[in-house]
């Protein structure tokens, strides 16, 4: 995303947020202003009694608009601008404002198109306590016209097909705030953190429970600075193939509630089993497809860490599967690979299982069947016998180290000495190669 318009009733916290967002990631974001209110007060217009000479104040400032969203643009900047023309229609809708309904159709491309509009969701109640707390009489918006307006910009939403995504702001500051960033795509990273040695793309491989979920979460506990200097990981996001694999079993249980027969799978032991080996190549492609998605975002990975994960097995199970990946993924990633025995997989995988959570990254279980059919076999070894090297991809050299993660082990000393070492030796290979 580029360009994101952020939206809400009076006093939801736009401009708080938007404040926010600017002090922490100065060197990433450019906030605009609401038009609307700026043109209001630099030119001393009542908002409610001065809506002709508002719109003609509105429409010589169009011009200028446009240009400081697209220099934002150019500079490969996130341009987050607070409300928009569709917000000011709705309004003038809610309030017979005819002047700027009769002026819209002549205006309405003159801007240009956001990627998103975030909507701030807050009771109208809420609105009303907050506009009296602040003390802006000459801004304040009734419930009534708030309820009419409302309704009017949901209309104009679905009418032009906007990208729309609604957010509850009536929560903690924190947690509202952190799920903006993230949909954002905005990691804060402390000054003294460096981030100049760090991975781009990790394929995370190895068995089932052989430990692979276990890292990322203990990656997740580690705070920045010392997993950057450590580790050589960056703020991070994932991609694991088993949550779109459990996707597919949950809509085969629905096909076969419809009556119709299940494509994928088939219960077993209170899980599933595949039967059609055709999913393994079709989850490499969801992978490549989520991966083109993040890439044709700005700077998605600047300053940023991947990780893929996922299990296979079989006598060609990897050799198949790393085929499959977009060169231009191989390009940029080095693979660790987690290595424990079968016997180890097996136990751990039975250890683990939970009923109550069996969805869980960390607490799904492989039926016995499916662990001896498709992992009792593993051609990791075949292909990187070594315990570090390169493997090729469709011509392509993608560095690797093979991390033995047995005895199995929760002490975060042994597991910083564990992950540490491996990863060391992994950057180093990965950074030779790029130089190649």
């Amino acid at each position: 995303m580029r360009y994101v318009v952020i939206e809400g009733l009076p006093a939801s916290g736009k401009s708080e947020t938007l404040a926010l967002l600017s002090r922490f990631y100065p060197e990433r974001v450019k906030i605009l202003p609401e038009l609307v209110k700026e043109v209001a007060m630099r030119e001393e217009i009542n908002l409610f009694s001065e809506r002709e000479r508002l719109t003609k104040a509105i429409l010589t400032a169009l011009p200028q608009r446009r240009e400081q969203i697209e220099e934002v643009l150019s500079q490969r900047k996130l341009c987050l601008e607070e409300s928009h023309l569709g917000v000011h229609l709705a309004y003038a809708r809610a309030l017979q404002d005819r002047s700027f309904i009769s002026a819209y159709p002549k205006i309405q491309g003159s801007l240009p198109a956001p990627d998103l509009y975030l909507h701030l969701e807050i009771p109208i109640e809420l609105s009303l306590k907050r506009q009296r707390a602040r003390g802006t009489l000459q801004f304040d918006v009734g419930d009534s016209t708030l309820e009419r307006m409302l309704t009017h910009l949901q209309g104009w939403h679905i009418a032009q097909g906007n990208n729309v995504m609604t957010l509850d702001a009536n929560r903690p500051p924190s947690v509202f705030l952190s799920e903006v960033e993230g949909i954002l795509g905005l990691d804060y990273v402390p000054a003294q953190a460096s981030l100049k040695e760090t991975f781009d793309t990790l394929l995370l491989l190895g068995r089932p429970a052989s430990g692979k979920s276990e890292f990322i979460d203990f990656m997740k506990k580690c705070p920045l600075e010392r997993r950057a200097q450590r580790y050589h990981i960056a703020p991070f996001r994932v991609v694991d193939d088993f949550l779109i694999l459990w996707e597919k079993f949950e809509e085969d249980n629905l096909w076969e509630r419809l009556g119709r027969g299940r494509l994928y799978s088939r219960p077993a032991n209170g899980n599933y089993s595949v039967i059609d080996s055709g999913i393994w190549p079709f989850l490499i492609g969801k992978i490549n497809h989520r991966i083109e998605e993040l890439l044709a975002k700005v700077d998605a990975l600047s300053h940023k860490t991947l990780f893929i994960e996922f299990s296979r097995g079989g006598k060609h199970g990897y050799v198949e599967s790393l085929k499959y990946l977009s060169l231009k993924l191989l390009s940029r990633t080095a693979i660790l690979y987690v290595s424990v025995s079968f016997a180890e997989s097996r136990r751990r995988n039975l250890a683990r299982y939970d009923e109550e959570q069996k969805s869980r990254i960390l607490t799904h279980s492989v039926p016995p069947e499916e662990m001896e059919r498709t992992y009792g076999q593993d051609d990791w070894f075949d292909l990187a016998p070594n315990p570090q090297g390169t493997v090729e991809v469709n011509g392509t050299r993608v560095p690797y180290v093979t991390m033995k993660n047995e005895p199995e082990s929760t002490d975060p000393n042994i597991l910083d000495t564990r992950y540490r070492e491996a990863l060391d030796r992994l950057y180093t290979l990965w950074q030779e190669n790029r130089l190649k």
